[in-house]
């Protein structure tokens, strides 16, 4: 499987598929989210959350790089879009190689510190509440996980 393309009509059905793929998640998986502003990540993360047994409120860690919460396992959002340009190590490998669910959004400037195996994550606008999402696993857990996701 080289991509899962899947279409939602408003932000609750974004909301639904992401917690459905949270619900399919554990420890050591990492997702990276690309989308414009506006396209739905933040509402995508917020139902990620919700599958993940996450019970506080979930917002954008613009200004803290790094949001941790609390679930069924931990889940870590980073924006790292700050680190453009930047040498800085925050020990993203202990994130990405420990006990709990990473999502990077603005991954692009961090590539080389990304595992091999991730679920990459797309969102794009196609209308005023329809989002297109891309799903491009790399490794088998992954395409396990998309496979599971298209049921």
């Amino acid at each position: 499987m080289e991509q899962l393309i899947l279409t939602t009509a408003s932000p609750e059905e974004t909301a639904e598929l992401a917690e459905k793929l949270g619900a399919l998640l554990q420890a050591g998986d990492v997702l990276t989210l690309e989308g414009d502003l506006g396209a739905g990540k933040t509402t995508f993360t917020k139902g990620l959350a919700k599958g993940l047994g996450v019970k506080r409120v979930v917002n954008s860690p613009t200004f803290t790089i790094i949001k941790e919460y609390k679930g069924r396992v931990p889940f870590y959002h980073m924006d790292v879009y700050r680190l453009e340009n930047s040498d800085e190590d925050l020990g993203f490998e202990e994130y990405f190689e420990g006990e709990g669910v990473t999502v990077v959004e603005w991954a692009q400037f961090i590539a080389d510190r990304l595992p091999e195996e991730l679920l990459n994550i797309d969102i794009r606008r196609t209308g005023d509440e329809t989002r297109e999402l891309k799903f491009t696993p790399a490794g088998d857990r992954f395409i396990k996980v998309c496979r599971e996701l298209e049921k």
